[in-house]
């Protein structure tokens, strides 16, 4: 599938590198877009891009251009996808999909309308270790899970922190890194918690900087959260079963994970990803699209909106608000 590229930052470069190494399936770039054309070109020219747009119009409109990769500031997903699917392209867009659930339940109607796909970029559900951690839970191979608990949190300075927690920007530590914690916690749980409970730090933008949330579910079961952007906390996760604790030394890049059970030798599962992890997302949107699906039946539009949903409502209990809210 050709693929355009939606702006030049980080998170964009890891998947221009991923296409072309996975060429040889059929992937590649066909083009590439900034708001400012030298960077389009620089990008352009790094990763062997033929076109370079010096604006998203641009890249929206160019004929050879199946589908494209969103990695804009949060604050332009919702415009940037519309502005794509009326274009007639299908999308893949970076987490959060939008800054808030409504705007969501819009766009993927929008996909729905025009018989095009579109997926929220939760890179993370389509790892292979995912698959195994979810058969321990379901087939209660060590018997009930009882409580999870996901921590994440990294140092963000200068110009970096100003468009990591900006309101106009959509930052906050939540939405821009708790949103791994809470989907992570989703699927692990199998569904949305009945309540929460939480605390918050907000920083001099009026976000959130850190926060714990405490969540529970219809089936006992519990869970903790906790996210920031102020404080260097590695990603690890563990799972209490009746019979094992499960810990994932890094729940985001879940590439192996450690089983104590209560009665046996601790072991290691290990599932290593072919290239970096970003390949087994861009697999599903080539699947998906091949079958003329508009969305995934993995990572579903009611993943996304439930995640997205619980994150509005606990911004609101901090008493945020948003744009569509008078």
């Amino acid at each position: 599938m050709n693929w355009g590229i939606m702006a030049t930052g980080t998170i964009a470069e890891k998947f221009a590198r991923t296409i072309n190494t996975m060429n040889p399936e059929g992937e590649k770039i066909a083009a590439a877009g900034s708001r400012d054309k030298a960077r389009a070109q620089a990008f352009a020219d790094k990763y062997g891009i033929e076109k370079a747009y010096g604006s998203y119009e641009e890249l929206a409109a160019d004929p050879n251009v199946d589908a494209v990769y969103i990695a804009t500031p949060n604050n332009l997903h919702f415009e940037n996808t519309m502005l794509c699917l009326n274009a007639g392209k299908h999308v893949l867009c970076e987490k959060p999909f939008t800054t808030c659930a409504e705007d969501a339940e819009r766009l993927y109607h929008e996909a729905d309308e025009k018989g095009l796909f579109v997926m929220e970029g939760f890179w993370t559900r389509f790892l292979p270790l995912y698959d195994e951690l979810l058969k321990i839970v379901q087939t209660k191979k060590f018997g009930e899970l009882h409580h999870a608990r996901c921590d994440y949190g990294f140092i963000a300075n200068g110009a970096r922190r100003e468009r990591k927690l900006l309101s106009e920007l959509g930052g906050g530590a939540l939405l821009d890194i708790g949103i791994y914690n809470l989907g992570f916690l989703r699927l692990i749980m199998g569904g949305d918690p009945e309540a929460f409970q939480s605390e918050v730090r907000l920083n001099e933008y009026g976000t959130d900087e850190f926060s714990v949330i405490q969540l529970r579910y219809p089936n006992g079961r519990t869970a903790h959260s906790l996210q920031t952007i102020g404080l260097q906390i590695e990603r690890r996760a563990a799972l209490y079963f009746d019979g094992a604790t499960i810990y994932l030394p890094d729940f985001q890049g879940a590439y192996s994970m450690n089983v104590i059970p209560v009665d046996g030798e601790p072991y290691e599962v290990k599932s290593p990803p072919e290239i970096n992890g970003f390949e087994y997302e861009i697999r599903e949107v080539t699947r998906s699209v091949k079958a003329v699906k508009t969305h995934s039946d993995i990572f579903t539009p009611e993943d996304s909106i439930a995640v997205l949903r619980l994150m509005d409502d606990i911004r609101r209990s901090w008493g945020m608000r948003f744009s569509f809210e008078k």
